[in-house]
């Protein structure tokens, strides 16, 4: 029972014993992990898909009816009334009175005062007040709302394939960053056993000098080279130092008094699928290509909402009169419902030149796209030769490595007896530094490659299924 808990505590608490030594080891998925939840890059590129879906929502909303409120208060100059003057109706009463009675006066009279005046019926007060609420609901635009919605999707996938395309960019400089560290952890380590090994080198020069066995000048030989061998060393710490800040950076760590140690070595994969196999991803898979097909889509059905201006849109319309003063209902109803519609005719050929345009736009991504592809062939082609290219230099360095460990161990025995020249074992240890530097770049080229090349083709994913089944240095 204390062994479970002391092994408890040791698994609950790593993170807190790794910052009590200043050191954090990772390995390259830890790291990968760390990157994706603090990266602020991958941050901004969700935000950006949160963006594209509000933009569909905000194009869908054309397929649902719009309601709407709205309220007026009016003061009129004067009041709206109907006026008619009498003289219209007394007139032919006058004229028939005088074919009956000729002689008449008194009704005559009474006519022509009843004719000289107006007639005036108020309609509208001078102060009016109304609360009503109106819909609107489009049945037939002529294909908008339904390509509207297309477009919507689309950016959508653009902004997802957008926001893959950034994790794997991401991928590959980690990768980058994380092995460029390890490479300069590896060429700091040679250098130190360079320096090491030429160091012991001048002592035995200097007891071989004082004996009388060698000059003066394989002694100043060797110590020259060892100066070279410390200052190499000292430079390849410097070089260290900037590869772990941009993991650091890379990571967000900058503010973390920590040093991060990369713990998983540089690999090979010996066994690797042909080109073409990398090449037949590219259609389906890699996002430049990918994303100008997505805008593809969308020029094209920009294009048919182009053509849909041609046509008319047909809507149900309504409005509720709910609040009314000094609104008579016989002029204005409370209620109406009813069917509209609209039809532009003719608007100087703006619709011809907005259909042309997106035609050309689509033809435009049409051929970016083919372009695209070539580049993309090529690319991969380029990254292919890489990887082979590195296979072939690590398998020539490994059996040139072995031959010169064996070298180094016999000059520097022919030396001690006598037999071997200072130059001749310096230009073994130099030799031999420049091999060991020489495999880790081969490696490290290689697992760069790799990575690139899984981000071009799209299938990020593939590079940890090689790095799973890789062979470590």
């Amino acid at each position: 029972m204390p062994n479970q808990i002391q092994i408890l505590a040791i698994l609950c608490f790593p993170l807190s014993l790794r910052a009590q030594t200043g050191k954090l080891l990772l390995t390259l998925e830890e790291a990968s992990l760390r990157m994706n939840r603090s990266n602020p890059t991958l941050q901004i590129a969700d935000k950006a898909v949160g963006i594209a879906q509000s933009e569909q929502e905000k194009m869908n909303a054309f397929w649902y009816p719009m309601l709407n409120a709205s309220g007026m208060y009016v003061h009129l100059s004067d009041r709206v009334e109907v006026r008619q003057p009498l003289d219209t109706y007394t007139t032919p009463a006058k004229e028939f009175v005088q074919t009956i009675l000729p002689n008449d006066q008194l009704i005559t009279s009474l006519l022509d005062r009843l004719g000289s005046q107006t007639l005036t019926v108020p309609i509208l007060q001078r102060n009016l007040t109304t609360m009503d609420v109106n819909l609107s609901w489009p049945i037939f635009t002529g294909g908008k709302r339904m390509y509207a919605s297309r477009i919507g999707r689309r950016l959508v996938d653009l902004a997802e394939t957008g926001r893959q395309e950034t994790a794997a960019t991401l991928q590959t400089e980690l990768v980058q960053t994380y092995y460029a560290l390890r490479l300069a952890d590896k060429v700091v380590e040679v250098r130190r056993k360079t320096y090491l090994g030429l160091q012991r080198h001048y002592e035995d020069a200097q007891k071989l000098e004082a004996n009388g066995m060698i000059t003066k000048a394989e002694r100043l030989f060797a110590e020259v080279n060892r100066q070279e061998a410390q200052r190499e060393w000292e430079a390849a710490k410097q070089e260290r130092e900037v590869a772990r800040e941009a993991l650091h950076a890379l990571l967000h760590m900058n503010d973390v008094p920590i040093e991060v140690i990369p713990v998983s070595p540089l690999f090979i994969t010996r066994q690797l699928p042909d080109s073409l196999y990398f090449k037949n991803l590219i259609a389906g898979n890699n996002y430049t290509v990918g994303k100008l097909r997505i805008e593809e889509r969308i020029a094209d059905s920009q294009l048919r909402i182009s053509r849909s201006a041609y046509l008319p849109t047909i809507a149900l319309i309504g409005k509720q009169t709910l609040y009314a003063n000094h609104l008579p209902r016989n002029l204005m109803p409370r209620t109406m419902i009813g069917v509209g519609f609209t039809w532009n005719l003719f608007d100087g050929l703006n619709r011809e030149a907005d259909v042309r345009r997106a035609r050309l736009v689509k033809e435009s991504l049409a051929l970016g796209r083919e372009k695209a592809e070539n580049a993309m062939e090529v690319l991969v082609q380029k990254l292919y030769s890489g990887l082979l290219e590195a296979q072939q230099e690590a398998n020539t360095l490994q059996v040139t490595l072995g031959m010169s460990e064996e070298l180094l161990r016999i000059r520097r025995k022919s030396f001690d007896e006598g037999m071997a020249t200072s130059a001749e074992v310096v230009d073994a240890e130099v030799m031999l530094a420049k091999v060991q530097i020489a495999m880790l770049l081969a490696y490290y080229e290689f697992d760069v490659s790799l990575a690139s090349l899984c981000s071009v083709c799209g299938v990020p994913e593939m590079f940890w299924k090689f790095y799973s089944s890789a062979e470590s240095h």
